[in-house]
């Protein structure tokens, strides 16, 4: 069975909202569009080339999808090549003709769970919603944040209300980059214990 890895590059304060550009989700007047290419740089580059190159499929939710698929087609390049060419599949009530060659519309995360059986590795980006929603369902594999030194004070977070309280481990030893971004790939433990810290 495969395996399903969410990849998010979020900051210090948990907002994943538009990374990649200004106009990128400027939903709910979000201000900083575009937060993470003064805190990147070539060597977290070059690891985010190489998690894509990982993929086998493409999973993303509907908002993160309609973003990708009015940029990717039109691109060219490693990262370009490898979107374009892998099976891709959006979770979607509302999509019914995807333009993006290669799409399949799943109605909801328990759909998406079942993909495992047809592929190695699923990776998703961005997507914060689905990703809720699968760790919901059970059927999120990898967590892997790229955490990376901005406080914004605004904007979607990952875990908001109605996060379905849970622990991870570390499933690969934390990386961290020139500019201060650290990659962090965790998979879920089990459900949230609780106990008084020791006296000592």
């Amino acid at each position: 069975m495969g395996i399903i890895v969410a990849n998010l590059f979020i900051t210090l304060d948990g907002v994943y909202q538009a990374p990649g550009g200004r106009e990128e989700d400027p939903e709910g007047g979000f201000a900083f569009g575009g937060w993470q290419a003064p805190v990147s740089d070539d060597e977290a580059g070059a690891s985010i080339a190489d998690e894509i190159s990982r993929m086998d499929a493409l999973l993303l939710g509907r908002k993160t999808y309609d973003i990708f698929a009015s940029y990717w087609p039109h691109q060219s390049g490693d990262i370009a090549d490898a979107l374009n060419r892998v099976p891709k599949f959006v979770v979607s009530s509302t999509l019914a003709d995807p333009d993006w060659a290669g799409t399949t519309v799943l109605p909801d995360a328990a759909a998406a769970g079942g993909l495992r059986d047809g592929f190695g590795q699923l990776h998703m980006f961005g997507s914060g919603m689905l990703i809720r929603s699968l760790l919901a369902a059970n059927v999120l594999d990898r967590l892997h944040l790229w955490l990376y030194p901005v406080v914004l004070g605004q904007g979607k977070r990952l875990f908001d209300e109605g996060t379905v309280p849970s622990t991870f481990t570390l499933a690969e030893q934390a990386r961290s980059f020139p500019k201060g971004a650290v990659s962090l790939v965790y998979e879920r433990a089990g459900e949230v214990e609780t106990r008084e810290m020791d006296a000592g």
